[in-house]
């Protein structure tokens, strides 16, 4: 984490953890009706009017999921919130509250705490939700984040990634493999720095892979606009691990098989021209890149004439039965047995 060391900061002890608990959210409003007590007191009172609560977490350490020499705090709290608004939405939900605890070392003054809850407020703001909770606490390793999404749904739209049935197509929203890019870029630019402090990097061309790795957006829009077609899914995942991986849990799950064609992958232009700058295959990119936050999902055929006209969603496959396997039909139009490769939460 790069400071300024002519500004004066604040340490956290001078707050206590109420007092920086109330410093940090006191700007924070109620926006939703399911909300009937928030921050305040020892535990957040929700009310889902006999809905389905739906509920995920997630966890981001620093030096594992993010390097603070090139992300901005405030890009950080934003893009902690919006990784686990994509796990809602993945399940056809809808996002209303969330959590967040944190563990930092001294390091970190105030105003440190002050840009990341920036960034999560600027999140909550977009997407509709409230902060209801969360703790914090000391760190001797940097920066930890742990949030908790609540969201829900009436029983009949909630949809699982063990739905998916033979001969149903693969559908992604968006394009593919942007955000590896843009982490690439920003390494590539981080061992230029070390060289050279005094180095400027000219980095307009790689604004969108950039943005798409630094402030991702959760698919908000996409059961809303499934909804709108009459289109309900019967699986979901969201693309946070990379395609290949998100494709083989869905079959798994959903006990089948699945051919997805590598001719129809949805990428980016600047995908392609940074793929070929740095010499790597855009589909390899596109399959195992991670970091999207789309949404893949499969739909009946008979829905099809639904979305084909919809700019958002391509087509990339369809299920099979589970002994044909999960494969990548090439350009070449031959079959190669997916992989899972990409982001490994728990590898070494």
């Amino acid at each position: 984490m790069i400071e300024d060391k002519n500004t004066s900061k604040t340490q956290l002890s001078d707050l206590g953890e109420f007092g920086l608990i109330d410093h940090l959210t006191k700007n924070f409003k109620i926006q939703q009706e399911t909300t009937v007590l928030g921050i305040g007191d020892d535990a957040a009172v929700l009310d889902f009017k006999q809905k389905q609560c739906v509920l995920t977490t997630d966890l981001l350490i620093e030096g594992i999921h993010f390097d603070l020499s090139y992300v901005p705090l405030k890009h950080l709290g934003y893009k902690a919130v919006v990784v686990n608004l994509s796990d809602v939405y993945a399940m056809n939900a809808k996002a209303t509250q969330i959590t967040v605890s944190i563990a930092v070392s001294n390091r970190f003054p105030l105003e440190a705490l002050e840009a990341l809850y920036s960034g999560i407020e600027t999140a909550a703001k977009i997407y509709g939700i409230d902060l209801v909770g969360g703790d914090t606490t000391s760190s001797t390793t940097g920066l930890i984040i742990s949030i908790t999404a609540v969201g829900h749904a009436n029983q009949e739209e909630l949809v699982y990634r063990s739905g998916a049935k033979e001969n149903d197509l693969l559908v992604v929203t968006g394009d593919l493999g942007a955000a590896y890019l843009g982490l690439q870029v920003l390494e590539r630019e981080k061992e230029v720095f070390k060289v050279n402090p005094n180095s400027q990097p000219d980095l307009d061309q790689y604004t969108y892979i950039i943005e798409r790795q630094l402030k991702p957006e959760a698919r908000k829009d996409i059961p809303q606009l499934l909804k709108a077609l009459e289109v309900k899914p019967t699986s979901m995942i969201d693309i946070s691990d990379g395609l290949s991986s998100e494709v083989i849990h869905l079959c798994t799950q959903s006990n089948v098989g699945a051919n997805v064609y590598e001719e129809k992958l949805p990428l980016d232009p600047t995908v392609i021209s940074t793929c070929e700058e740095f010499k790597l295959n855009s589909t390899t990119v596109a399959l195992n890149g991670g970091e999207d936050y789309e949404l893949l999902f499969t739909i009946r055929q008979e829905d099809f004439p639904k979305i084909k006209a919809n700019p958002n969603l391509t087509v990339i496959g369809h299920i099979t039965d589970q002994d044909s396997g999960i494969g990548l039909v090439t350009r070449a139009n031959e079959k190669i047995r997916m992989t899972a490769q990409g982001w490994n939460p728990i590898k070494e």
